[in-house]
């Protein structure tokens, strides 16, 4: 999964070189992020002393401002679509070094079960996830670098935290351990998820390798047997259903409290009126950000499990090959999973 595209000197080019490029464009992209929060505080600060006293803001200076958002924000788009762009054939020219390696041992691999569907849709969906996953986490890692000074120097301007009293640099600590408590619950609640992902993959390919055999022997892919493989499947299904019932809950009531944290954090700062309309938008964009960043995982954990599932699938199958290549011998047994 790795060896044959980031090893081979065939693709070093995508590998490495647009690896810093798309490393770099990520990076731009929070910059410009952080630009965004800076001008959310001078732009409300202007709200604010426009409605408190009528006249003392023109026209002119409400539009200069809104025209400063729309210059940052068409540079992000720009950069948002050139990078994406640049990822889908960085992650398709993975899947391609990867489909080059399993082919070539071909021969080795082809009377596996389900050899076929891990080549061309197991593959496929690594790189899928992969996408989704490493740029989220790139974004997610240069966020933090970039927001938790912010953060830290923002959070002076708090006087004090509820039920607590003061705390030097309180949000940055609120932050994590908001996202710190987020993670290790679903990651709880979640434990059963991978093996139940990747035991679905099982019973799929057996029944979907039933139903090719059917297509050219009219003895296979008979009603008994095609109904046995997809009552293995029916099972599997709602057993996943009835344990991202319960996960689903714990992560979508997590995630909608969350919304209220750093409000509920900066309650006696804004009652006491410590603050303006600009510093606080501030300080909540910058919290969110935070703790988005730490959120990593709860975010991501749903995928994560998939991945995990794609990941133990193309594993086994490599480790045949490699068993092949050791031995130089093909091996009679799959590898267990």
């Amino acid at each position: 999964m790795f060896r044959s595209f980031f090893l081979n000197r065939k693709w070093f080019f995508w590998a490495w070189i647009i690896s810093v490029v798309i490393l770099g464009a990520t990076q731009y992209q929070v910059n410009l992020n952080v630009e965004i929060n800076e001008w959310f505080g001078s732009f409300y600060d202007l709200i604010q002393r426009a409605l408190s006293e009528p006249g003392s803001v023109t026209f002119s200076e409400y539009m200069r401002e809104l025209m400063t958002f729309l210059y940052i924000a068409a540079i992000f788009v720009v950069v948002a679509v050139i990078l994406d762009f640049i990822t889908k054939h960085f992650v398709f020219r993975w899947r391609t070094a990867m489909n080059d390696y399993y082919m070539a041992h071909w021969h080795v691999v082809r009377h596996i079960e389900g050899a076929s569907q891990r080549v061309q849709e197991d593959t496929m969906r690594f790189a899928r996830i992969m996408e989704s996953l490493g740029v989220s986490f790139l974004r997610s890692v240069m966020t933090l670098i970039a927001f938790l000074p912010i953060l830290w120097e923002l959070s002076a301007n708090v006087t004090e935290l509820p039920w607590i009293g003061p705390v030097a640099h309180s949000l940055v600590y609120v932050a994590i351990i908001s996202a710190a408590s987020g993670t290790v619950l679903l990651a709880v609640v979640g434990v059963k998820l991978p093996g139940l992902e990747f035991n679905n993959q099982k019973v799929e390919a057996a029944y979907r390798k039933e139903l090719v055999y059917g297509e050219d022997d009219e003895e296979r892919a008979d009603p008994p047997s095609v109904d046995e493989l997809f009552g293995h499947v029916r099972k599997n299904y709602f057993r996943l259903f009835f344990h991202y019932l319960y996960f689903d809950i714990a992560k979508w009531s997590y995630l909608q409290a969350t919304v209220l944290v750093p409000y509920i954090a900066l309650g006696p700062t804004i009652v006491t009126g410590a603050i303006t309309l600009g510093v606080m938008q501030q300080i909540v964009r910058a919290f969110s950000q935070v703790e988005n960043s730490f959120q990593y995982l709860v975010n991501a954990w749903t995928t994560i499990v998939e991945l995990i599932s794609v990941y133990k699938r193309l594993r086994a199958f490599e480790g045949h090959i490699w068993e092949y290549e050791r031995n130089g011998s093909v091996p009679q047994e799959m590898p267990a999973e």
